[in-house]
């Protein structure tokens, strides 16, 4: 057994590794996930607050990238395919939780976090149901191991397709939980499916604010709702970069930096992710919650996938 203070060098040496830009977003997944697959995790809770703060601030620093007029249209056209997957997963995920008899509230968490956005959506929903630790954890557990999936996995299939960068990315903001594995599986497709992935994904995100809500207004919670203020920023930092350069030239070596910044913290927060993929984690999600996560998750991303392969579906 390895000794606390070795590994905890070995969680410091992997974010350096990840951050340095040496290794590819993929590459720090799987490191991330050896990691906690084979180390007992002691700092798992510290690990998942940096990874939510990094992601982010990863987010906004990638609008720094984008071209506003992109950002608007994927936006607007996104929004409508956003609205009508949402409504469908969270109506398939609480049938399939009540077939399967997974307990109600886990059953919503494991739905809200499909059709929005994983583990933020879970974050903001889990207080208004008033959901327990342990079903917090299960929930959260079943997403993560999904988001890895895809991560790896998504890619593959776009090339095997030949999907363009736009269809993959519309793709990956459908179907990926959470936004940083949207983001990480955009930028290994190239530079389009990241700027369409992310910017669609983000206005899926926007769903937690009606939805979460809704909800406490059917709960009758009054729970402080958490709000996706990121989001905001993500559009300020596009309007920045789109405009900002026109008048201030030099401006545009300084919005680079900020969007290499944010690709480097993006890696790290995927190293993070993989290693609060522990054997503890696996045992707490138990197989009816998985059953449901997955039989929903591949539902939503083979008919997502049919309708933009067959061009229902296209920005």
């Amino acid at each position: 057994m390895l000794k606390v203070s070795m590994i905890r060098n070995l969680f410091y040496v992997g974010i350096i590794f990840s951050a340095s830009g040496l290794i590819s977003p993929p590459v720090a997944l799987a490191a991330g996930l050896v990691f906690g697959l084979s180390t007992v995790h002691h700092f798992h809770v510290e690990s998942r607050n940096l990874s939510r703060f990094l992601l982010q601030a990863a987010v906004v620093c990638l609008g720094f990238g984008m071209n506003l007029q992109e950002v608007v249209h994927a936006g607007r056209s996104g929004f409508l395919y956003t609205a009508i997957s949402i409504s469908f997963a969270l109506a398939l995920g609480i049938l399939l939780g009540k077939l399967l008899k997974v307990q109600s509230t886990q059953s919503l968490l494991i739905s809200f976090g499909t059709a929005i956005c994983g583990g933020s959506a879970i974050a903001a929903i889990g207080p208004v149901l008033q959901a327990g630790e342990e079903e917090m954890a299960v929930s959260l557990g079943t997403v993560f191991v999904l988001n890895s999936v895809a991560l790896l996995l998504f890619p593959a299939i776009g090339w095997v397709l030949h999907l363009t960068q736009t269809q993959f990315g519309l793709w990956a903001a459908l179907a990926i939980h959470d936004t940083s594995s949207v983001v990480g599986a955009g930028a290994k497709y190239g530079p389009t499916a990241l700027a369409v992935g992310t910017t669609v994904k983000l206005a899926r995100a926007l769903w937690i604010v009606p939805l979460a809500i809704g909800t406490a207004m059917i709960k009758k919670s009054k729970t402080c709702i958490h709000y996706p203020w990121f989001i905001g920023y993500f559009c300020v930092a596009a309007v920045l970069a789109s405009y900002v350069p026109r008048y201030i030239p030099a401006s545009v070596e300084l919005f680079s930096a900020l969007n290499r910044l944010g690709r480097a913290a993006l890696t790290v927060v995927l190293f993070l992710i993989g290693t609060g993929i522990t054997r503890s984690t696996l045992k707490e999600v138990g197989l009816r919650p998985l059953i449901q996560g997955v039989t929903l998750w591949i539902v939503v991303a083979s008919l997502s996938l049919w309708a933009i392969h067959a061009g229902w579906v296209a920005l």
